[in-house]
């Protein structure tokens, strides 16, 4: 069973085991977290789709780190002018591990 889910603007394929990394998310390491926006359900066999989302279905997980990615570096250049601008920026992130996928409406779409 897997779902499709929507945080931090972003769209992810979650399956019960999975480790994620999505945008930050209130929380300490250890806490449960609960993502209620479900767009797609699928038991192998049925697939539901929600209109946008999937009425009661959600889906259980629970906060394993708060971090920061690798940094991404930003350097402006213009030839010929002596400029040259070097900056970095690391983005805070969140690692989820679903621990469950709750499906109570399975009508078909």
């Amino acid at each position: 069973m897997y779902a499709v889910v929507k945080t931090g603007g972003k769209q992810y394929r979650v399956s019960e085991g999975d480790t994620i990394k999505v945008e930050k998310l209130e929380g300490e390491p250890g806490a449960s977290i609960q993502l209620n926006e479900v767009l797609l359900l699928s038991d192998g066999d049925n697939i539901t789709l929600g209109r946008p989302f999937v009425d009661g279905a959600n889906v259980t997980g629970e906060i394993v780190d708060q971090d920061r990615n690798r940094k991404v570096v930003i350097f402006k250049y213009r030839r010929r002018k002596r400029y040259r601008r070097k900056a970095g920026h690391r983005q805070p992130f969140t690692a989820v591990k679903i621990t469950a996928i709750n499906a109570e409406a399975q009508d078909g779409a």
